[in-house]
């Protein structure tokens, strides 16, 4: 036997080893094993693939026969188009061969399929590739149209099977030149686009039914529209069928079919059928006189009269007709019925009916109208499927497709069957794979996936590997689902698609390991670095290194990494806080391998953090109050609409703040009262402002409440600010000048500091000599590095005591 291709000698046994097919896919070399698994690996270096080759006229002639349905046995049916079909047929050849496209439109049964085959005739010679039939019959995207077309037109100038990757496969066909006849288009829009697109020296003829997706405005397809017979031409069309003229009675028959069938010519053919069942029912048979009717032949012992069928019997007529046909024929009607209206090969009904005649009933079912072609195959006709399993033809479709699955088990492992063979009835198998019970479809689908695989038909080949795996979950078979995983794995790294692959070949290498299966894991693992390599040399073909680039219209950006151009003006962070440089990116302009990633520069109106919040209407550090006098207005400082909205939401916020801080100083003061000098006089608790910088208040903004440069207070006491400064009893002031302050000596809000340091005790406490009041709680905050608050309550004032204030002659320094 040759592995390579798959083919067995004729006088070999049938119970030959499993074949082993070796294929080129794209840039690798797969190995098709059903036992172990498909292996894949890369092309090596010194094997190149050779140019695929045009086919000549005898492999043209090959193909053709190969794309048409199969020879029926028995004599063949006549097909005769109608006067308006022929002008129909004028003008598709016309358009045609002046390289026009054109889409015949036209419901199912009204003869397009019919028309396809006489318009290939007269185009044979219009191509230089002749012409090329295809169905699209289930295909809703391009590739495997594409695929199919090249495979018609090239074959492999070698003996192994050659499937291209995508970027071949574009090239080859778009120098294909051909008349491309599409039947049963199942496309449109920007899918139909790519296909022509894709082929721009092909002429199409697609077929297609009104309920088909159209065509985009940028297709350019002339439309031409199949319509319904006239009452002349569906007398005439039935009188052809009959092979007889009709009688009145019948030509007003056909006449009210053609008004409820809209002329269709499938139902003409259908109608023609019965009238023939009828003639025969009612006819005089031949044969011996005194042999009994009705013993060797189903047929009632007393002729009666059959009248002409009701109108609705011609409108909905597979049940009549299927009463009427022989007994095999009726059970290759219930075995359509469970494969969802998909035929087998007549060379199968045999075997699943169990008549060695059964062959012959697929020729009675076509001459019924019971049968349409489709492609190379035949499935029932539209509407009929629906007809018989309303009179119970689809009661039996489990048990059925339970049959035909494991038939086509036996057979698709055949070491006999060419993958071709199998390709052919792809559609057949898979109708069965989905009918069948989990353990026929895992046993169906371990079989008939590497023949798949060979035949490069690979959509069957996805299609059946998916429904494997589902069903080798659902029966716990953990083996074969590792074998489908691993399958999926493989046909996903053949087309490109890394991530699907790997996702599947991971999940094949955790079930072998879990049944330690040393040498699928290995083949999985050599199969995921592959993966692995691919998207190594795709990240580094398609990633560009990141580059930040500033936003067009001139707008401050964020600096990115690298020089920096120059930097900015000073910006200020938010309306009150500090001013920071901001810099500027580079106008460079980007190039052409690198990715840009504009950056949306901060607002900067708005504040930081949290600090920012609370800094201008609630600051952290007490502050002497400014006079109302001298108080700025408030209508004096702009602040924008957004700026009141975040003033307002923080004020909230910094209320509660303060009120829980009172409640701790409180608490903390109560066991901490600062102790005050001997004698006489209340005790009064003394608060010291921190010393702010020159020129700038406690809040740090510029041109604050300095008292010492207000023009009120002259003499820079701090009268005008509000603020007091307590002193021990007795103190004196030394004899310095005011740029010689005493040390521990508390300066008056006004007062200038000697130095940037903090005083590092508290100031004494000087007797108030005013009348005496009571004063109220008040807190002391001290400016070391660690504050503390101590409230002293004065209940009741001593008479004595008086408190002075501060004279205009001071000396600034505070006391």
């Amino acid at each position: 036997m040759d592995r390579t291709q798959g083919q067995v000698d004729p006088a070999e046994p049938s119970s030959g080893p499993a074949r082993v097919v070796t294929l080129t896919a794209g840039d690798f070399t797969l190995t098709v094993n059903p036992v172990d698994g498909s292996e894949i690996e890369p092309l090596r270096p010194g094997a190149e693939r050779a140019r695929p080759r045009r086919r000549d006229a005898a492999g043209r002639a090959a193909r053709d026969t190969a794309a048409r349905p199969p020879v029926l046995p028995g004599a063949p049916a006549s097909a005769r188009l109608t006067p308006a079909r022929e002008e129909e047929r004028a003008r598709l050849v016309r358009l045609l061969s002046h390289g026009r496209s054109v889409r015949l439109t036209g419901p199912s049964g009204s003869g397009r399929s019919g028309l396809l085959d006489a318009v290939a005739a007269d185009c044979a010679g219009v191509a230089p590739d002749g012409v090329v039939r295809l169905s699209g019959y289930g295909q809703q995207q391009p590739g495997e149209l594409l695929h199919a077309l090249y495979a018609a037109v090239y074959e492999a100038p070698d003996e192994r099977p050659l499937r291209p990757d995508r970027e071949e496969l574009l090239a080859r066909v778009r120098e294909i030149g051909a008349v491309v006849l599409l039947d049963d288009l199942e496309m449109g829009g920007a899918a139909l686009d790519e296909l022509l697109r894709a082929t721009p020296e092909c002429a199409y003829l697609l077929a297609a039914t009104p309920d088909t997706k159209a065509p985009s405005d940028a297709s350019h397809l002339e439309e031409v529209f199949l319509g319904g017979l006239g009452r002349a031409e569906s007398v005439e069309f039935l009188e052809a069928g009959v092979g007889r003229a009709l009688t009145e009675e019948e030509t007003a028959w056909a006449g009210d079919l053609r008004f409820a069938s809209e002329g269709l010519p499938l139902r003409f053919v259908q109608a023609a059928a019965l009238l023939r069942q009828r003639d025969e029912l009612n006819g005089t048979r031949g044969g011996d006189e005194d042999e009994e009717p009705g013993v060797f032949e189903e047929r009632p012992r007393d002729a009666a009269f059959v009248p002409l069928p009701t109108l609705a019997e011609g409108a909905a007529p597979a049940e009549l007709l299927a009463s009427r046909v022989s007994e095999s024929a009726r059970a290759v009607l219930r075995i359509a019925c469970a494969l969802g209206g998909e035929l087998p090969h007549h060379a199968h009904l045999p075997a699943l009916v169990g008549d060695t005649h059964a062959d012959a009933a697929v020729a009675e079912l076509l001459g019924c109208g019971l049968l349409t072609p489709v492609g190379t195959r035949y499935r029932l006709a539209s509407g009929v499927a629906r007809q018989l399993e309303e009179v119970g033809y689809g009661d039996p479709a489990a048990e059925e497709a339970r049959t035909a699955a494991r038939h086509y088990a036996w057979w698709t492992g055949h070491a006999s069957v060419t993958p071709e063979r199998v390709a052919a009835e792809a559609d057949a198998v898979l109708a069965a794979l989905a009918g069948a019970d989990v353990v026929a479809a895992v046993l169906l689908a371990r079989t008939a996936a590497p023949a798949f695989a060979a035949s490069l038909h690979w959509e069957a080949w996805e299609r059946v590997l998916r429904s494997g795996a589902e069903a080798a979950r659902k029966a716990g078979e953990v083996a074969e689902q590792a074998y489908f995983h691993h399958e999926l794995g493989v046909l996903a790294l053949c087309e490109g698609r890394l991530e699907r692959a790997r996702a599947e070949l991971e999940a094949s290498i955790g079930l072998k390991g879990a049944l330690a299966d040393k040498r699928g894991t290995v083949a999985g693992r050599r199969a995921l670095a592959l993966v692995t390599d691919r998207e190594a040399a795709g990240a580094a073909a398609v990633s560009p290194p990141l580059r930040l680039a500033p936003p067009v219209g001139g707008a401050v950006a964020l600096a990115a990494p690298g020089p920096v151009a120059a930097l900015g003006p000073a910006v200020p962070v938010a309306a009150t806080g500090p001013t920071v440089p901001v810099a500027l990116a580079a106008p460079v302009g980007p190039r052409a391998s690198e990715a840009v990633t504009a950056v949306v520069p901060a607002r900067r109106d708005a504040p930081a953090n949290l600090a920012e919040v609370f800094a201008e209407p609630f600051p952290m550090s007490l502050k002497p109050s400014p006079a109302p006098a001298l108080a700025p207005p408030v209508a004096a400082r702009p602040v924008a609409g957004s700026r009141k909205r975040t003033v307002l939401l923080a004020a909230a916020g910094a209320l509660t703040v303060a009120a829980l801080g009172t409640v701790v100083a409180l608490a903390v003061g109560s066991g901490d009262e600062e102790t005050t000098p001997a004698g006489p006089g209340p005790k009064v608790s003394s608060t010291t402002p921190d010393v702010p910088a020159a020129g700038t208040d406690t809040a740090g903004e510029p041109g604050g409440n300095d008292s010492a440069g207000d023009p009120a207070d002259p003499a820079g006491s701090g009268a005008g600010s509000g603020a007091v400064t307590e002193a021990e009893p007795g103190a004196t002031t030394p004899g310095e000048g005011a740029d010689a302050p005493t040390p521990g000596v508390s300066r008056g809000a006004g007062a200038k500091p000697s130095g940037g340091g903090t005083p590092s005790r508290k100031p004494p406490v000087v007797p108030p000599k005013t009348s005496p009041v009571a004063s109220p709680p008040t807190t002391s905050t001290s400016p070391s590095s660690s504050p503390s608050a101590s409230v002293t309550p004065t209940a009741t004032p001593t008479p004595t005591t008086s408190v002075s204030p501060p004279t205009a002659t001071g000396t600034g320094t505070g006391t």
